[in-house]
């Protein structure tokens, strides 16, 4: 080796020797920098948490459902409420944008949506509020309402503000199988202002009705409420509904159709106000016996034989009248009390029909004076039309609004309460 390579190695490992001594004295050095930065960093950040902790807002949102909640009720889930603070600006939207109305209660409390929430939809809400010093806090939230496969209403009548006659009941039909018709029928009360008992009776596992012992009395009024949000009424499926319904009681009307005699009185308040010849049930086609509730008035309707059964061998109905006057139902099978202009001289002598009563009326329902007019224009749903001395049964008491045919024992037994 030359003395001039031998120098450069020497020379390259002086240098690296150098370069590991830096090094270590820069590992050195940094070791306890190092330590110095990570805490100073430390302290910095620590420092950095407790004055953003100073300045948050004190104000505390809870928003209701929580985030990611289903099958919510669309009545009173929806809320938004404010600890240590008030409420600033709330916004709840559908999922697509569609903006929901709600209100704030005046002292910022709370808030929360104006009506009823759709089913089967997801809302997102925002709120935003400010404590006493004025700093705001934000939350958001998003849930999903229950659906109508997990959910069941109650289709009632009659409807709410109406007046009625004695004799209507409350009914309720439900739009799924009740299997708890304890737990629905505890969120469902009926309540006169006569004082008067009302009890439940199922019929079926979706239909309830509610009457008391007697027909109402005269002048009173009803209330319903239904409080069923939440109540489970069958495995996984519960209640949508909160609405509380009044109705009236009018005057207490009921008529009484003779089928033998082709006669029915019509008393009013226990007084004998009209007497009207009539026509029956054929012997063929007997009318119904007992007790039946008006619960519906067609000025004008189309009665075709098929629809109910009564059929020729070519299949068409026995009878198609097209502009049947003045028809009030009695039963769902069919039967009404309704005018009739096509009958001569039946009315007072003869029983014709396929079982509806039949009063002397004028085709196109136009002319005031016949008896199928009056006793459409003084008749109201829920009025009572009892049959009597017909060679038929008495009519079931599902058939049509016609509970009074049971019992009162007999009622109670259904009641599940």
């Amino acid at each position: 080796m030359t003395d001039s390579k031998r120098r450069r190695g020497l020379m390259a490992a002086s240098a690296l020797l150098g370069g590991v001594m830096v090094l270590s004295a820069c590992s050195d050095d940094g070791g306890s920098g190092g330590s110095a930065s990570a805490g100073s960093s430390k302290t910095s950040q620590a420092q950095v948490d407790e004055a953003a902790a100073k300045d948050a807002s004190e104000a505390q949102i809870t928003i209701a459902p929580k985030n990611g909640a289903t099958n919510a009720s669309i009545n009173n889930a929806a809320m938004v409420t404010v600890a240590k603070g008030k409420l600033t600006e709330v916004t709840m939207t559908t999922s697509d944008g569609k903006a929901v109305e709600g209100t704030l209660a005046t002292d910022g409390s709370s808030w929360k949506p104006d009506g009823q929430l759709e089913r089967s939809t997801t809302y997102k809400i925002s709120a935003t509020a400010a404590d006493s010093k004025d700093r705001q806090a934000h939350a958001n939230s998003s849930f999903t309402t229950v659906s109508p496969e997990n959910s069941f209403i109650g289709n009632f009548t009659p409807e709410d503000g109406s007046t009625v006659g004695v004799g209507m009941p409350v009914s309720i039909n439900f739009n799924k199988a009740i299997t708890d018709q304890k737990a629905v029928q505890a969120g469902i009360t009926v309540t006169s202002s006569s004082g008067q008992e009302v009890v439940g009776h199922w019929f079926n596992n979706q239909r309830l009705d509610l009457r008391p012992e007697d027909y109402w009395q005269s002048g009173s009024t009803v209330t319903l409420k239904l409080a069923l949000d939440g109540v489970e009424g069958a495995d996984g499926v519960v209640g949508v509904q909160q609405k509380t319904v009044t109705f009236k009681v009018g005057r207490n009307q009921v008529s009484t159709v003779d089928a033998k005699s082709h006669t029915m009185t019509v008393t009013r308040d226990g007084k004998t106000v009209k007497t009207i010849p009539i026509s029956a049930g054929s012997p063929d086609n007997p009318t119904y016996n007992g007790q039946m509730v008006i619960s519906e008035k067609l000025k004008e309707t189309h009665m075709d034989g098929a629809t109910v059964g009564f059929t020729d061998d070519d299949g068409k109905g026995e009878y198609d009248i097209k502009d049947v006057p003045h028809a009030m139902r009695l039963s769902t099978s069919g039967t009404f009390i309704h005018g009739n202009y096509w009958g001569k001289g039946i009315f007072g002598n003869v029983n014709t029909s396929h079982g509806c009563v039949g009063l002397a009326d004028a085709q196109g329902a136009g002319d005031p004076n016949t008896p199928g007019a009056w006793f459409f224009d003084n008749s109201m749903i829920g009025d009572v039309v009892i049959v009597k001395n017909s060679p038929d049964k008495t009519i079931t008491p599902d058939n049509g609004l016609n509970g009074w045919n049971m019992s009162w024992s007999e009622w109670t037994a259904g009641s599940a309460s």
